[in-house]
């Protein structure tokens, strides 16, 4: 599986960049949708607003934006800001699409050069980390659209997770993963190929 996927996100381009603060309503969206205890509240909308997970996300972008036109220091002293009501740390490099869930929250760490696809879900604990402090440009996963890690999860390393994949939780992931595939375990080990239809 190539690194360089077709779900990288975040041109560099500081306008283009701000064209990402309006995900924040894709983002809030995307979470009324998904979890279930809000999906039929008559004020779930309201409750939603309480989500760390959410605020997290919204402090990220408006970081991601400043990291992206080389404003020193002020990004990350947002992320940290967040990290310290929210308990999710989200460096301002990672490049995150559109309606990400992070379901809970706590302890949720990602990297500087992660990047991750539109609808994701997300639960506590989980890693998106790197496994070589020495290496130099992409040191973190690459995580394709409408995949699902549970908690606890550690996906780390410059690897794949294709489109549809799904991470269980606790599992330790350290390779590519294919697109659809289900990946559980403490060493990640895959128990459901991708079903791939032929034309």
């Amino acid at each position: 599986m190539s690194h360089t996927l077709p779900f990288c996100l975040s041109p560099k381009r500081p306008t283009q960049a701000l064209r990402e603060i309006a995900w924040i309503a894709d983002d809030f969206r995307h979470l009324r949708e998904r979890d279930p205890a809000l999906r039929h509240k008559r004020l779930g909308w309201l409750e939603a607003l309480t989500y760390p997970g959410l605020w997290a996300l919204a402090a990220h972008r408006v970081a991601h934006v400043l990291a992206t036109a080389g404003v020193p220091v002020v990004p990350r002293v947002i992320s940290q800001a967040a990290r310290f009501f929210t308990g999710i740390e989200i460096h301002p490099g990672a490049r995150i699409g559109p309606g990400l869930f992070i379901d809970h929250g706590a302890g949720v760490v990602i990297g500087e050069t992660v990047e991750i696809g539109a609808h994701v879900l997300m639960f506590h604990q989980v890693t998106l980390g790197n496994i070589d402090v020495d290496a130099a440009c992409k040191r973190h996963p690459s995580v394709g659209d409408h995949v699902v890690i549970g908690a606890g999860a550690k996906v780390l390393g410059p690897i794949c997770v294709g489109h549809r994949a799904r991470i269980g939780a606790g599992t330790v992931v350290i390779r590519d993963v294919p697109e659809g595939a289900l990946v559980v375990g403490p060493v990640g080990q895959l128990v459901e190929r991708p079903h791939l239809h032929v034309a």
